[in-house]
């Protein structure tokens, strides 16, 4: 080996975040386990080495009375146990003795009638802001799926979009009707993307998040809905629409994407 080598960081955040690549994880998964991971230690004003179970028990309770969702805790709870447990072999989530996870909260999503989508679809002339909520609920979509949507993995012969690498790095083939088929092609005829469907002003650049997620929330507004829209509401409306038209659970699970039939 070259004498003049120099092993990377010994930093603890850079070991764990080294790990999570090693195991192929995504890069939000990343940096959500690594950013939890340096609060803790922030918050306990310790090292990794000197964190004990009272300490995450802390940080826990500070969060649960920050008013964090369960959902949230849920994924603090994984992050802090994939680092001390499977980096430092510690014990704090051990089956019997370990912390618990809080219940969940039983609520149910929020979800629009068809005359609400068709509302908020109505409320632009904006043919790139119309077609983003179109495809979002036509097609079940995540935002970052739609976010990372190559052209040519929108199927015109067969109507179907490929998702590549959606949640959990999986591809799957989803639904697409002919008539949001019909307005994407007029809208690639008239904006001209390079390479992802929805690009920034920056030619083959993808959109970001936030500005997707503001597209929905505007219209929704713009349409008069009083519910909290999003994004992720438009693919709750495609699956339980397609749930009320008598379309098989199965189905919908595996145009959704979900690991788990309880997730749908």
């Amino acid at each position: 080996m070259n004498g003049n080598y120099q092993y990377p960081s010994r930093d603890p955040m850079f070991i764990l975040a080294q790990e999570l690549r090693l195991r192929n994880l995504s890069q939000k998964t990343v940096d959500i386990y690594v950013y939890y991971n340096r609060e803790l230690l922030r918050f306990a004003q310790k090292s990794p080495r000197e964190i004990n179970r009272q300490d995450v028990k802390d940080y826990l309770d500070f969060l649960i009375s920050s008013n964090k969702s369960s959902a949230t805790i849920g994924l603090v709870i994984n992050a802090l146990k994939f680092y001390y447990q499977n980096i430092l072999r510690r014990s704090f989530f051990d089956a019997k003795f370990g912390i618990k996870r809080p219940k969940k909260e039983k609520t149910l999503p929020t979800v629009l009638s068809k005359e609400e989508i068709l509302a908020i679809i109505s409320a632009t002339d904006n043919l790139k802001h119309k077609l983003i909520v179109q495809i979002l609920y036509s097609s079940g979509l995540r935002v970052s799926e739609l976010r990372d949507l190559l052209i040519n993995h929108v199927d015109f012969y067969r109507k179907s979009i490929l998702v590549k690498s959606g949640k959990g790095k999986k591809d799957r083939i989803t639904i697409i009707p002919e008539v949001v088929l019909d307005n994407i092609c007029k809208y690639l005829l008239e904006y001209q993307p390079l390479k992802y469907v929805f690009e920034s002003f920056e030619p083959g650049q993808k959109l970001n998040n936030r500005t997707l997620q503001k597209v929905v929330v505007d219209l929704a507004s713009g349409a008069g809905i009083k519910k909290k829209v999003s994004p992720h509401t438009l693919r709750h409306g495609f699956a339980t629409h397609l749930l009320e038209n008598g379309v098989n659970l199965r189905y919908i699970q595996s145009l959704l994407g979900h690991a788990r039939l309880e997730t749908t």
